[in-house]
């Protein structure tokens, strides 16, 4: 299935397959199930259903399972890589990456069996760059916000050419 003429179509919703289609992201670091609103290039709202299952609640906290808030800040970078993605036609070449996090706040709790509504608005959008406005949501009330900055760079690093060795230093030791 072609993600990128999906919306073009003006279907409003993806799936977690159509989302693995178009994120590299994989588990246990896919933080977005389902998108359940597109407006292209404006504004995309995806859901995250959090289980007890989620690893990190092993370690943050025993006793006490939160989500940790900069997984929220990712899961808003997730679903606006997911509307920035769509629109690039050689997305399998590109990764999307954060240049920016501003205004990060983070207002309750996200515990197991909460449900985040993530949705997030294009403040600026430019042909390899976007920043977005996210706010995440849980039976709708505000748990976190934030606006990020991210940007498109190649996928595979080109080889870095062969560094000249410095000769290693004399070790002296007194007998």
């Amino acid at each position: 299935m072609d993600n990128l003429n999906l919306l073009a179509d003006g279907r409003q919703t993806l799936d977690i397959n159509d989302l693995m289609a178009i994120l590299p992201h994989r588990y246990p670091f896919l933080l977005i199930d389902r998108v359940v609103e597109v407006e292209r290039r404006k504004r995309i709202v995806a859901i995250k259903n959090v289980t007890i299952n989620e690893p990190f609640f092993q370690g943050h906290f025993p006793g006490y399972p939160i989500m940790p808030g900069v997984l929220m800040v990712e899961s808003i970078a997730q679903a606006g890589g997911a509307l920035l993605l769509t629109e690039i036609p050689d997305r399998e070449d590109k990764l999307m990456v954060f240049t920016g996090i501003e205004r990060a706040k983070f207002r309750r709790p996200v515990t197991p069996g909460d449900q985040l509504r993530i949705e997030i608005t294009v403040l600026n959008w430019k042909s390899r760059a976007v920043r977005m406005e996210g706010r995440v949501t849980v039976e709708g009330k505000l748990v976190c916000e934030a606006i990020v900055m991210c940007q498109l760079v190649p996928r595979r690093r080109e080889a870095a050419p062969a560094e000249v060795a410095e000769p290693a230093a004399a070790v002296v030791t007194e007998a």
